[in-house]
């Protein structure tokens, strides 16, 4: 009989099921994010209740990446646990949040980010059937911007098609997370994308799925498009169509989310 409570996976060798109570880690990175973690953590310990209603297990977990603020302060106040990583890059500070992570599964959602309950629960829904590896889901911006909603519109058309996760929000199961390696020190943008190739790949290897949530998008914040001018912008991602390899590889090139300005 099956037990909503448990997660079968399949185990290789031999192929089987096995059945037991799952835990969530839920990893936050954070860098300068005083305006915006507290109403994001608070989202987040809300939705959580998706699952605790399953008796499952959850963790908070957030990283400090090397903040000058009162970040760290406002995560242990939320109830997270807190780990300090002193090199200014996102891979690096998802990759040191799961290093203390004790769940099953890891939930990286950025900072200016707030998943709903019903999200959640739809990732416990997909968790619970055994057959999915990882996950994303669409987004939807805080503010209505002309130029900003029709390039999310095309992300999401895009994520949905090719499997690509969007890095607000990525759902994967915590060892296939390790045998991949996690999130690449190569890449100071687009280590998502990175990671999901790699792990398309173990999907497939494995018979399992990568799938791209839509029915409740992550709701994120608009801020680049106030913080930066169009020129800043457009530059960064004509570089990064037509120079892909060495601009998301350098902070300097990359400089939207280092250099601190919030």
């Amino acid at each position: 009989m099956h037990d909503e409570n448990c997660s079968c996976r399949l185990k290789s060798p031999p192929h089987r099921l096995s059945c037991q109570r799952v835990k969530i880690s839920v990893i936050v990175p954070a860098f300068n994010e005083e305006k915006l973690l507290a109403a994001s953590l608070a989202e987040i310990n809300s939705a959580a209740d998706a699952f605790i209603a399953r008796n499952w297990e959850y963790e908070l977990v957030v990283c400090d990446n090397n903040s000058t603020d009162r970040t760290a302060e406002i995560a242990r106040n939320a109830g997270a646990k807190v780990v300090f990583e002193p090199i200014n890059q996102i891979a690096r500070a998802r990759n040191a949040g799961a290093s203390i992570a004790t769940g099953d599964w890891l939930v990286f959602v950025d900072a200016d980010s707030q998943p709903s309950e019903r999200l959640f629960a739809e990732v416990a829904d997909n968790i619970a059937t055994g057959k999915v590896l990882a996950g994303g889901v669409t987004i939807r911006l805080d503010e209505k911007l002309f130029v900003a909603g029709g390039f999310t519109q095309f992300w999401n058309f895009s994520s949905r098609l090719t499997r690509l996760m969007a890095g607000s929000f990525i759902f994967v199961e915590a060892a296939a997370f390790r045998q991949v390696g996690g999130f690449s020190h190569e890449f100071f943008a687009a280590e998502e994308l990175d990671l999901s190739i790699r792990l398309k790949k173990l999907a497939q290897a494995t018979h399992r799925k990568i799938v791209i949530l839509h029915r409740h998008p992550i709701k994120t914040s608009a801020r680049k498009m106030k913080l930066y001018t169009g020129r800043e912008l457009g530059g960064f991602f004509f570089r990064s169509i037509f120079n892909h390899r060495r601009t998301v590889r350098n902070r300097e090139a990359a400089f939207m989310w280092y250099d601190g300005r919030r």
